[in-house]
């Protein structure tokens, strides 16, 4: 992925600066339209033969890029990818923080592929890789994580999105006596800050969308984090869509290698307002565009590159 990396950032970046103009104007569907178009239009301009493999806006019927399109220049690398041009739609379009433009790449067959649906999730850090196991319960989880970073499980602070399901577990934090971090929407920023030291989250756990969690296991796996996650099919239509998807046993639980095969792949991300670890789009006075993207490339390679750019 080295050699097409800049490309693929080049990609969200553009996005986040096509939705720009939309940050706070309440039109959910416009700014996902710009996000996609621009999206879609720097895509077609690597040099690669790239598939869709998760695309954006099933579920509300937004502008998307359609699973199984083709995107790049039809020659180089076979590239399969998970996009969302703008994460975090209803937090851009009413000027929130925690909006990004997000890409994931991997080899050819080597990404999971998940439909839009529900999937539960735990995610942690590279001190806690290999310790944590979704079929447990939290209280556990959180030991061995407390254990493995040396910390009483009082110091951890956990994430969770604020939602009536996850109720039981908020329960569990607070009982522990574990710090706890709630969050409206977007947990990939999450479970990626559990793999930066300069961030003080120790664990992300929680059901959100399945297609984001394909790509948060991407940026941990490049990270030497660890995620685990098991898909939520809420009706029989949900069931028969994993299997037409190639996923034999949709209740199976996925370890990240089952989620991202190989090592050979890429994350993405530029922010289109402030969030945990990236700054928004801004316009400067000169009319030119500044952005702030975070770039992983390889697995396991445990660094980070986060990126300042400059756009005319």
């Amino acid at each position: 992925m080295t050699a097409i990396a800049e490309e693929l950032l080049n990609v969200t970046q553009q996005a986040a600066i096509a939705a720009y103009p939309l940050i706070g104007k309440c039109d959910k569907l416009s700014a996902d339209d710009a996000g996609t178009k621009a999206m879609r239009y720097h895509l077609n301009n690597v040099e690669m033969c790239g598939r869709i493999v998760i695309g954006e806006g099933e579920m509300d019927e937004a502008p998307m890029l359609y699973i199984n399109e083709e995107v790049g220049s039809g020659n180089g690398l076979d590239v399969d990818i998970a996009v969302d041009p703008i994460e975090g739609t209803n937090l851009m379009a009413t000027g929130k923080d925690n909006s990004l433009a997000v890409l994931a790449a991997a080899r050819r067959g080597c990404l999971l592929h998940a439909p839009d649906m529900y999937m539960k999730k735990i995610a942690v850090g590279p001190e806690a890789k290999g310790k944590i196991d979704l079929d447990a319960p939290l209280l556990d989880n959180m030991k061995a994580v407390a254990k493995a970073q040396g910390k009483d499980i009082r110091e951890l602070t956990i994430m969770i999105q604020e939602r009536d399901r996850h109720k039981d577990l908020i329960n569990e934090v607070l009982l522990a006596g574990a710090k706890l971090k709630l969050f409206s929407d977007v947990d990939i920023t999450g479970a990626i800050g559990a793999a930066m030291d300069d961030i003080d989250i120790d664990m992300l756990v929680g059901t959100g969308g399945a297609p984001e969690g394909v790509v948060t296991a991407v940026a941990l796996k490049c990270l030497g984090g660890d995620f685990q996650a098991q898909l939520v099919p809420m009706n029989k239509m949900e069931y028969n869509r994993c299997r037409s998807m190639g996923i034999e046993d949709p209740y199976k639980l996925l370890g990240i290698d089952d989620i991202v095969q190989g090592g050979d792949i890429l994350f993405s991300a530029t922010g289109i307002t402030d969030g945990l670890f990236l700054k928004g789009v801004r316009e400067r006075k000169n009319g030119n565009m500044y952005t702030h993207s975070l770039l992983l490339v390889g697995a396991g390679a445990r660094r980070f590159q986060l990126i300042e750019g400059f756009h005319r």
